[in-house]
């Protein structure tokens, strides 16, 4: 599903579900649900709720989606009370397109996007023509074709969010194939290469640190995946505590050990 159709729904139906839903800017139920990508977002907030939480009196349910659409509706229409999946700007596009009343409230790590491969070892070993999957929708598309510029394959007009419709240059003349971000560990028998987001890679088994043709640098890294609430529950003690936790030495030792650097604490 391409995420503007998402979106279009959400406009239109699930701004009215959340009204339906509030109940004053607190949730129905003491337990904070949160939305998670599988891998490495709920095995972080399992740690949280199995380890820390109680110093909190905090009960957490982790509810896991496997697509990058799911949390944000989730999260409109009551179902969630938080989410923990996305980047600043793939939320910023979020509430651009739907005008959901959702808000970043901090960043908790980093998860190097990279281009991988079965059929080269190098990134010069791509063949003219190559075909290169990338992400369908529009934050990540943009940011795995400026994966494929920074390490020379391609160079981009200079606007805010390139698609692939945005090459001022294309040597190998290579050709890119978009896919949902989720399909990309599967496209790779199919491609040349695919530019596959960090979480999906390492549920894949890949390690980015090591498998990838070209990895993000994490140094100055706009893609921090965080927390989200809605705007009513921004303030929520609930949404205080759980921030609080996902920043904690803890949680970033965890990381750390657990991942070893295909997740960054940040």
């Amino acid at each position: 599903m391409r995420i503007r159709a998402a979106l279009i729904a959400v406009a239109l139906t699930g701004l009215t579900a959340l009204s339906a839903c509030s109940s004053g800017g607190a949730s129905s139920s003491d337990t904070l649900k949160v939305g998670v990508s599988p891998v490495p977002h709920a095995q972080i907030l399992k740690y949280v709720a199995d380890n820390l939480a109680a110093e909190k009196g905090l009960k957490i349910e982790v509810v896991e989606f496997t697509d990058y659409v799911q949390p944000n509706t989730a999260l409109v229409d009551g179902s969630l009370d938080a989410n923990y999946f996305q980047t600043v700007p793939y939320l910023e596009t979020f509430t651009k397109d739907s005008g959901a009343p959702v808000e970043w409230v901090q960043p908790v790590h980093v998860e190097p996007l990279g281009l991988y491969s079965k059929k080269v070892k190098k990134l010069d070993e791509l063949a003219d023509g190559a075909k290169i999957a990338v992400a369908n929708d529009a934050t990540n598309e943009a940011r795995g074709l400026r994966l494929l510029e920074a390490n020379g394959l391609i160079k981009l007009k200079d606007v805010d969010q390139p698609s692939v419709r945005d090459l001022a240059e294309n040597p190998k003349k290579l050709q890119f194939v978009p896919l949902e971000a989720a399909q990309l560990p599967r496209s790779l028998d199919d491609t040349d290469a695919s530019v596959i987001n960090g979480n999906y890679a390492i549920d894949a088994g890949l390690k980015p640190a090591s498998d990838s043709l070209a990895l993000e640098k994490a140094e100055g890294n706009p893609n921090a995946n965080g927390l989200v609430t809605r705007t009513e529950l921004k303030d929520d003690k609930r949404i205080r505590d759980l921030a609080e936790l996902l920043g904690s030495q803890q949680v970033k030792d965890y990381i750390k050990q657990t991942f070893d650097g295909s997740v960054i604490p940040v």
